[in-house]
């Protein structure tokens, strides 16, 4: 358990959960307002052929994470969920900025808090993420995970930016933030 969350649930589970939960990497970073569930047998997952060279770290142990790049550009942090061997995750899609805004400003160059971290490639911006941080423990430095002090209201939908499994509703969101990368229908 890490923040109260047992990262041996399914994706879908945990990516729930992760809502309001408070991400720091290194003192620096906010609020989850919103994740992505991903899970082997589901097409758009990174998981879904097996493990490569790329994907290893999405095979080992739950509460670890898993960075990969997007496009040859962004660093993308999930969180790796269910036993090991499995291949699930939980993608961050947005945060709500709340710890060193003026450094996630400079890694940025955007002034506009909303969009600091609004998108899973701003996330990993802002927080400094790069390869280095693939496998490691999210329960050690440079990562701390901070439950919500009650439970926070999440609404669900399906997942964006894929093209493979997209009516699949493992999109989940703080409902009325304005942070989310994309406004929920």
């Amino acid at each position: 358990m890490i923040a109260g969350i047992d990262f041996l649930a399914p994706s879908a589970d945990v990516a729930r959960r992760l809502i309001g939960v408070v991400l720091l990497v290194d003192g620096v970073g906010g609020r989850i307002v919103e994740t992505e569930a991903y899970d082997r047998e589901d097409p758009a997952s990174h998981s879904h052929a097996g493990p490569s060279v790329r994907n290893a770290s999405m095979f080992g142990p739950p509460g670890h994470a898993y960075v990969y790049r997007s496009y040859g550009i962004h660093w993308c942090l999930n969180f790796v969920c269910r036993e090991a061997g499995h291949g699930a995750g939980v993608l961050i899609r947005a945060l709500e900025p709340l710890e060193g805004v003026a450094v996630m400003r400079s890694r940025r160059g955007v002034d506009d808090e909303r969009l600091l971290c609004a998108g899973p490639g701003r996330v990993g911006q802002a927080l400094g993420i790069t390869r280095e941080h693939d496998g490691l423990r999210l329960d050690a430095p440079p990562f701390e995970l901070i439950a919500p002090p009650r439970r926070v209201p999440v609404v669900r939908g399906p997942r964006i930016g894929i093209s493979k499994a997209v009516d699949v509703p493992w999109r989940f969101g703080l409902r009325g933030s304005r942070f989310v990368s994309r406004p929920f229908r």
